[in-house]
């Protein structure tokens, strides 16, 4: 093996409960005095995007406010949302919400001073050098779910409005400036978006985990990520308001985001585009898709698994893991196919040409062929394929 690789860790991040007090004075560290806080539609009207406002109001900061964020954010949301920051005269954004919001909102700082479009920014080579570094206007991060870890990340994820395909847009300058972590922010979520977004948060450590690439850094990382999940998830989902538990999550999303350096996996490179043409939850999606994939990488990762069931306390080895997983999403009300979120086989070839050109699919074990990509799918979709 020769190892040469790239690594990078994430940007300060303030992390604990009430923190988000302190948002006045990351602002002044970003070099913010006049942001535009991004959210989605959902949280716009929510009481805790409104003390948000009022703690940016009471600061000098104004109440600047863009949530035309779609669930999976296209490059409509972008334009209109740079269109916004520019009406405004804002000099940075604060990304607010699940990975929607962080997602478009740091999209938001960094397209804003650019003039070309943002598809020539997509994470192929170095394409990202294409960007006028100079141009881009910092962010701030404030996750209100615990699952993406887009609060960490230097890229975005944005849907094609025309095409349906999810591209990653990076630049190391989409690293947000500074992170809060405040667990009370998550305390309201439905019951499903902590489920979706926290069993998002395995997967990412469970697909970095995985993957043939070397990083034993993020290889640790994704182990100690999993173990919170483990540990902490059924604790939120039996209590809501469990803050220890919710602040261990937040916690296992970062440590996911960071982990998965390392690379991804299939489970991811089939649910891009499925959430892309169906519009799916994307950490719901990769709930569903999780077992089928376990069993396809088998093969490949059965030494891996032993050593993490171990580590988690699950006898059985590999068997023993898969049981794990099962029982997790059953307790947890998880769909046992995507037929259930409204996914049908029609497209079932679209979406497995898709999957295998995702830069996830890279990261998987074993080479993830359209054949293979095609079967998993209508194994996911559960229902027959259409005549």
């Amino acid at each position: 093996m020769t190892l040469i690789a790239n690594w990078s860790y994430p940007t300060a991040i303030r992390f604990g409960a009430g923190r988000i007090k302190e948002l006045a004075e990351a602002c002044t560290a970003a070099g913010m005095k006049k942001p535009l806080l991004v959210t989605d539609k959902g949280l716009a009207n929510l009481p805790i995007t409104s003390s948000t406002l009022d703690i940016m109001e009471a600061a000098g900061l104004g109440r600047g406010l863009f949530s035309d964020v779609d669930p999976n954010p296209s490059e409509i949301n972008l334009e209109a949302g740079v269109a916004a920051f520019k009406a405004g005269d804002h000099d940075g954004v604060i990304a607010f919400g699940g990975g929607s919001g962080l997602d478009l909102g740091k999209l938001i700082a960094f397209q804003a001073g650019q003039t070309r479009s943002v598809w020539d920014f997509e994470d192929i080579g170095d394409w990202w050098t294409r960007a006028d570094a100079d141009a881009i206007y910092p962010n701030i991060a404030i996750p209100t779910t615990a699952g993406t870890g887009s609060e960490v990340g230097r890229a975005s994820v944005l849907t094609n409005s025309q095409t349906h395909v999810k591209k990653i847009i990076f630049h190391p300058k989409i690293l947000p400036s500074v992170v809060i972590c405040d667990p009370e922010l998550t305390v309201g979520m439905p019951q499903m978006i902590t489920v979706g977004t926290g069993i998002d948060a395995f997967v990412h450590s469970l697909e970095a985990f995985c993957s043939p690439h070397y990083h034993p850094m993020s290889q640790g990382i994704a182990l100690e990520g999993m173990r919170l999940v483990k540990d902490n998830l059924p604790r939120v989902f039996a209590d809501p308001n469990d803050i220890e538990a919710r602040g261990h999550m937040m916690s296992a999303a970062a440590m996911g985001a960071v982990a998965f350096q390392k690379g991804l996996g299939g489970i991811h490179a089939l649910a891009h585009p499925v959430g892309a043409v169906y519009n799916t939850h994307h950490g719901m999606t990769n709930a569903v898709i999780m077992p089928a994939v376990l069993k396809f990488n088998r093969s490949a990762v059965e030494e891996r698994i032993e050593m993490l069931a171990a580590y988690l306390g699950i006898s059985g080895g590999f068997d023993g893991f898969y049981e794990f997983v099962m029982k997790m999403r059953e307790d947890m009300g998880v769909p046992q196919n995507l037929s259930a979120l409204g996914v049908g086989t029609d497209k079932v070839d679209v979406l497995a040409a898709e999957a295998i050109k995702d830069p996830s699919a890279g990261g998987n074990p074993i080479a993830l062929t359209h054949e293979a990509a095609r079967a998993l799918l209508i194994e996911v979709i559960g229902e027959p394929v259409s005549a």
